[in-house]
């Protein structure tokens, strides 16, 4: 199993700093971290896409660019491109040259977000939501695997025996991204396309399903099983004691509600922060052993070949997030043989 971390580039907002004086220290952070996660031999350091003032990050792509300059092994996945209102083709060239850069350690991680905030960026209309999607989920997998493509869709330009560059030495890897919804996992079992679940809320024996039909559905469309991938995007922090719980606690219930006022989300209590925290529930949060305990039960109840740790929900603090990572290679050392 591949263990690594996840950022979204929260920003924790104060009001006598300048916005992109906090956004510039946030991006800085979110390498330097990922230059200790490669020397502290995790796997991947993944990154998300999103367009408020709450986050750093509008274009992974980019940060894991500039992650590719400063480390050695670790894979580069974004999670995720939101691919309805991204132009798969600009998509594919960037990973190109992320590869040229890396040695080959990209991975698009592709998704139709749950943020909704990159349609208008864009100029893309809402009600094209699941087409937008579905024509660029297969003009993506057609542009990494031929060198010249002709392709109409209905809300996608024309390529009409278009060569499209750089190209790779290697096929660029993609992950499909879900958050639950079984047509998404069809979508990725059906054509081998490895799967990364975000966990985020609720029970996690209440995914199994989920892994269990996407394994169905791989082996039943022909797929080699040694060559299943699957994973999830869980929120991770390490928290030594009651104390830290509380204090973070507010951090992590301000971001929910921030989002939540979009969604109808009643306001976050600490109770549910608690049952989070419990052994089946979602988030993998606490001590150490705590954290590793979860990961242990995620690993042999879904068969797990991936563990994203998403640390940064709210702004924890940089020495929370280098307490983590660090933590984090200790619970791999453990578990990975």
């Amino acid at each position: 199993m591949e263990v690594g971390i996840g950022y979204f580039g929260d920003i924790d907002r104060n009001p006598a700093q300048e916005l992109a004086e906090q956004s510039n220290a946030v991006i800085q952070n979110i390498i330097e971290q990922s230059i200790l996660a490669d020397k502290l031999g995790l796997d991947v350091v993944a990154i998300g896409e999103h367009h408020r003032e709450d986050y750093a990050v509008s274009a992974p792509h980019i940060v894991l660019a500039g992650i590719a300059t400063v480390t050695k092994k670790i894979k580069l996945m974004s999670a995720v491109n939101v691919l309805s209102s991204s132009d798969p083709v600009a998509l594919y060239q960037a990973y190109a040259i992320i590869q040229a850069m890396s040695g080959d350690r990209g991975e698009i991680g592709m998704g139709r977000g749950s943020f909704i905030e990159s349609f208008p960026v864009f100029g893309y209309d809402l009600k094209d939501y699941e087409i937008l999607f579905e024509e660029k989920f297969d003009l993506l997998r057609e542009l990494i695997k031929n060198e010249k493509v002709t392709w109409k869709g209905e809300k996608t330009p024309e390529l009409r025996n278009i060569g499209i560059y750089p190209r790779t030495e290697k096929e660029i890897p993609l992950w499909l991204a879900v958050g639950g919804t079984p047509s998404s996992v069809l979508r990725a079992a059906k054509h081998g396309i490895p799967l990364i679940v975000a966990i985020i809320g609720g029970q996690i024996s209440n995914f199994k399903p989920l892994f269990d039909y996407y394994k169905h559905e791989y082996i039943k469309h022909g797929h080699p099983i040694e060559k299943m991938q699957i994973g999830v995007h869980t929120h991770t922090l390490l928290l030594k004691n009651e104390e830290e719980e509380r204090m973070y606690f507010k951090k992590y219930a301000a971001q929910m509600d921030r989002i939540g006022k979009t969604r109808a989300w009643p306001s976050y209590k600490w109770e549910q922060f608690q049952a989070g925290m419990s052994p089946d529930g979602a988030l993998f949060m606490g001590t150490e052993q705590q954290i590793e305990e979860k990961v242990r039960y995620v690993k042999e109840l879904f068969g797990l070949t991936r563990f994203i740790a998403h640390m940064d929900v709210g702004a924890p603090g940089e020495e929370m997030l280098l307490n983590t990572i660090h933590a984090i290679a200790n619970i791999k050392n453990k578990i990975v043989k």
